[in-house]
């Protein structure tokens, strides 16, 4: 009996052991530069090599459509790209401007800013991200598109966000510059997710794709 009893206890323990290396394995964290209980899974990648680029770049001025709205809770869902990048910016000296035209996201967004303290470095904006982006008079170093929300099922639905994700970029073009990176979130769902129309035109007009995941992680060629 207690020969049976060790055996089965070293299997639970042996199982147990086995869930959590797993659980490790797939945790995707952006750590040291955010804490390593969150969790960013198939946007790590891309984040991490943005944050990079950044650097590398010297941005000062990121621009996100489509707000975090639930703080650093949605890192695993949504990415909370606003904390991200707004924690960047402030150790950069960068601004990140993002922009919802749905007020909750707005308002939930803005009192997470500041609670996470970057008051001083993101500016969250209720607004039509077409009409915000074609008045926005600086140049930008990053836009991040991540706005009409995309359907798995709905036709009608992906038409309409990959035409405004379209148009998003267009009323922003004029506002690149060769060192810009632009980041598509939603690429990785059915007919080619929120980025289908919108890698097809920055293809035409000399962008190149570094990263085609979950996300597709764009830079102009004349940057290489």
């Amino acid at each position: 009996m207690s020969n049976f009893l060790i055996y089965f206890g070293g299997a639970t323990i042996l199982g147990f052991l086995i869930h959590y290396i797993l659980k490790f394995i797939k945790h995707k964290s952006l750590y040291p530069f955010m804490p390593f209980k969150y969790n960013f899974r198939r946007r790590r990648v891309t984040f991490a090599k943005v944050l990079k680029l950044l650097t590398e770049r010297k941005a000062k001025v990121i621009v996100e459509t489509g707000t975090s709205r639930e703080g650093l809770k949605a890192t695993r869902g949504d990415g909370a790209s606003t904390f991200v990048f707004g924690k960047w910016a402030s150790l950069n000296d960068a601004k990140l401007y993002s922009v919802d035209l749905n007020v909750d996201a707005v308002n939930e967004c803005k009192t997470e800013v500041k609670k996470q303290q970057l008051q001083n470095y993101i500016s969250v904006i209720l607004s039509d991200s077409l009409e915000y982006l074609n008045a926005f008079e600086d140049k930008i170093d990053l836009l991040y598109l991540d706005s009409y929300d995309y359907s798995k099922t709905d036709t009608e639905i992906q038409r309409k966000s990959q035409e405004h994700h379209l148009q998003e970029f267009k009323n922003a073009e004029k506002k690149l510059h060769k060192d810009t990176i632009v980041l598509i979130d939603d690429c990785g769902l059915p007919a080619g997710g929120k980025g289908k129309l919108t890698i097809e035109y920055m293809k035409s007009k000399n962008w190149k794709v570094l990263i085609d995941a979950y996300q597709v992680l764009l830079i102009h060629k004349n940057s290489i």
